[in-house]
């Protein structure tokens, strides 16, 4: 499956959380609910994947951890805020940058209608 069905797929099942729960819950709560749905419709699926920060050939275990990362492909960055800043943009296109993937997703489930709240933020395309 490629990135762009990945994506389709994740954000159909996103859009049906949200229109379910609603707006207002802790990101761990929407982390978890996602993962469940997008396992329970056959995707490979890891959670709080460790994400190292390599700075002159070391590799330094800084805490940074991706929230949900799809079939090896698609990063998938929870965010439950009142509005989105620059750096919750910026931190995803440095996860894509350090985990050499192309497509990644930062949503924001705390948005009125969550279609407003998916950014596509793409690497090297």
């Amino acid at each position: 499956m490629t990135e762009n069905e990945l994506s389709y797929k994740i954000i159909g099942l996103a859009l049906e959380l949200h229109k379910t729960v609603g707006p207002g819950l802790l990101e761990s709560a929407y982390e978890n609910a996602l993962a469940h749905d997008l396992k329970e419709a056959g995707l490979n699926v890891r959670q709080q994947v460790p994400m190292p920060f390599v700075y002159k050939e070391v590799k330094m275990d800084v805490g940074y951890r991706i929230d949900i990362l799809v079939e090896n492909k698609v990063i998938i960055e929870i965010k439950s805020l009142e509005t989105l800043a620059p750096v919750h943009f910026a931190q995803l296109l440095t996860y894509l940058k350090l985990s050499d993937k192309k497509l990644g997703l930062l949503m924001n489930f705390n948005s009125k209608v969550l279609k407003e709240g998916i950014h596509r933020i793409v690497n090297k395309l």
